[in-house]
């Protein structure tokens, strides 16, 4: 594999950085209600739902959520994983853990983003995000149990922050043999953590509600 040059490295430094920016400012147009902001962070020609492409569609979208759900929300960012497919593509993996004022319950969650993000004319952008929620759940009562999404005045739900790594459904299904030494795998390459994670599966696609 030919060694990056020094402007390709930089390049790259550059990028990480631009994309980290462009989760933290997802999370601030979000709460500040800034839709416009907001939706200028993905690609123009975004997917909305089945059938619907473009920012005026998401903000529509987003504003109906948003009016309908919460009154205030707060979005904390914790680790953010970026990978490259070309210098004009990625994909990433942040943690966000949340808190949503909704009526007179205050809501905790936690969850991942899984991202696909594009350089469209020299700016990245979101190409698709993908939130995966492991528990929602009042402040007053711990996400203990089945069914851990339970939001106020819905039946409760399975999330699906474990759903899309396979390693997890696996973990559980093995019984260690204490006798010998388990196998190791090989380490996945630079830019390929994500994918091995994922067993080289296909895009993750979960319904989201």
């Amino acid at each position: 594999m030919p060694r990056e040059t020094l402007d390709e490295r930089i390049d790259r430094l550059e990028s990480i950085e631009d994309i980290r920016q462009l989760a933290g400012k997802y999370s601030l147009s979000l709460d500040m209600r800034d839709l416009d902001a907001h939706v200028n962070l993905f690609a123009p020609d975004i997917r909305v739902g089945r059938d619907k492409v473009g920012r005026a569609h998401l903000k529509a979208w987003v504003d109906d959520t948003l009016r309908h759900q919460f009154t205030g929300t707060s979005h904390h960012l914790g680790q953010h994983i970026i990978e490259f497919a070309d210098p004009d593509h990625a994909i990433g993996v942040v943690y966000s853990k949340n808190e949503h004022e909704c009526g007179r319950e205050w809501v905790l969650m936690q969850m991942l983003y899984w991202d696909d993000y594009e350089r469209i004319d020299g700016r990245w952008f979101f190409r698709r995000r993908l939130p995966c929620y492991w528990y929602a759940s009042d402040l007053n009562q711990q996400p203990v149990g089945d069914m851990k999404m339970r939001w106020p005045g819905r039946e409760p739900y399975h999330g699906t922050f474990h759903e899309i790594f396979p390693s997890w459904q696996a973990f559980w299904a093995q019984r260690p043999d204490k006798d010998s030494l388990p196998e190791v795998a090989a380490p996945a390459p630079l830019e390929g953590f994500l994918k091995a994670m994922r067993r080289d599966a296909q895009p993750p696609k979960i319904r989201v509600r």
